[in-house]
């Protein structure tokens, strides 16, 4: 135990240094994948203003999503939007002063971890009633939803149950955003502690899970790209250096062809 909690700064610094370099490399790799063809899904908008509403509503209110199985949406939307809600109320542990909207947030936060966990359930139990969704589920599907369920619980435990001693959390979190880590308090307990290993694994596996889909939805081509391919041209640059090139070749040897006279067909046809 006291081994753990001297390491447990490094173990953040590597958690979030992963977690950042897992978002920017995955960024880096779709924006460098080449396009060759328009792929907008749907009645997409031909113009760049309606483009941007469209991608605009898709991230705020997940509208495709709720085009299909309301039960669905409802049950995702609000896992979303709580646990947005949930890490905005968790600032106040970041920040001196804490400014007024974290504030606000972390008023609401006991509520929003209630809905936010009945959420994961409903999730969870619709995996596993629906044979579809049974189907196509892999264990690790379950594991993510357990994981954020677990970090939703332990922090209710230390709402209700045990709780911890809020200066020394907050004096611990303060001094490893400074740069200056120092080793966590045993007066914080068990249960944060694991509440903190929770968050660090989630933070880890992010950037190569699943969850990156939070990420795909700001530069996903069906949902960003102008549906105007019989207005505008569209060239994939990759296509364009490559084929473009043998294109070239082909029409070369085409144009150095020269038609049999009617002297070398009279030869030919001698032989």
């Amino acid at each position: 135990m006291p081994t753990f909690l001297f390491i447990l700064p490094a173990i953040i610094y590597a958690a979030v240094l992963i977690f950042a370099v897992g978002i920017v490399w995955h960024f880096i790799y779709w924006l460098r994948s080449p396009n060759p063809l328009k792929i907008p899904s749907g009645a997409a908008p031909t113009n760049a203003v309606g483009t941007f509403i469209r991608a605009s509503s898709e991230i705020i209110f997940f509208t495709s999503l709720g085009k299909g199985e309301k039960g669905l949406w409802l049950g995702s939307y609000l896992f979303h939007l709580l646990l947005l809600m949930t890490v905005l109320g968790h600032l106040r542990y970041f920040f001196y002063p804490v400014p007024a909207w974290v504030l606000f947030f972390s008023s609401l936060r006991i509520y929003t971890v209630f809905i936010f966990m009945l959420s994961i359930l409903y999730l969870i139990i619709r995996k596993i009633a629906i044979d579809r969704m049974r189907y196509i589920s892999k264990p690790i599907d379950y594991f993510y939803l357990l994981v954020l369920f677990s970090i939703g619980l332990t922090g209710l435990i230390m709402k209700f149950v045990a709780r911890p001693v809020l200066v020394d959390i907050k004096d611990f979190i303060l001094h490893i955003n400074a740069l200056s880590p120092i080793r966590l308090p045993e007066t914080v307990g068990w249960f944060f502690i694991l509440h903190l290993c929770f968050v660090l694994l989630i933070l880890i596996i992010f950037p190569f899970s699943k969850l990156m889909h939070a990420g795909g939805v700001f530069i996903t081509p069906t949902r960003l790209m102008i549906n105007n391919p019989r207005l505008k041209k569209h060239i994939n640059p990759w296509a364009d250096k490559e084929w473009t090139e043998k294109l070239k070749d082909s029409a070369n040897e085409a144009d150095s062809y020269k038609p049999w006279s009617v002297e070398q067909w009279s030869k030919r046809c001698q032989r």
